[in-house]
């Protein structure tokens, strides 16, 4: 819990959050291999993953994901990495999360809801043919 954290510590998580947001692979991806959990999360549910792939940072995402990055995980609203990918059109991303198994019908919305609601047919495809 976060009352529970030192004002350092919080801080440290903060840029953590704001590396994912950045697309700041290389620096995020020492700390992860250094001991920083890959599947921190802030106080809204989203995961390193969830922001890196809202921010489209198809680099970050892979890397997230090949230090063993839960993309399965949704935030509090329900949405997963997947998702946010798709809304961002970030295809790299979206091609990264589907090798890795993220499931196109998961979270809420899901991506394929997504991709049907904000009418983006390049990427309903990509999600078909996975």
């Amino acid at each position: 819990m976060t009352e529970d954290l030192d004002a350092e510590t919080l801080a440290f998580a903060h840029r953590m959050f704001d590396l994912a947001r950045a697309g700041a692979t290389d620096e995020l991806a020492a700390q992860i291999d250094a001991g920083l959990p890959v599947n921190l999360t802030n106080d809204k549910g989203d995961t390193l993953l969830i922001l890196a792939a809202y921010h489209s940072h198809p680099d970050t995402v892979a890397a997230l994901l090949s230090r063993g990055a839960d993309h399965t995980r949704a935030n509090d609203r329900g949405q997963t990495a997947l998702a946010a990918a798709v809304f961002r059109s970030s295809t790299e991303a979206v091609r990264a999360l589907l090798a890795a198994g993220a499931d196109p019908a998961h979270g809420n919305p899901s991506a394929i809801e997504t991709a049907s609601f904000f009418d983006l047919p390049e990427m309903t495809e990509l999600l078909r043919v996975g």
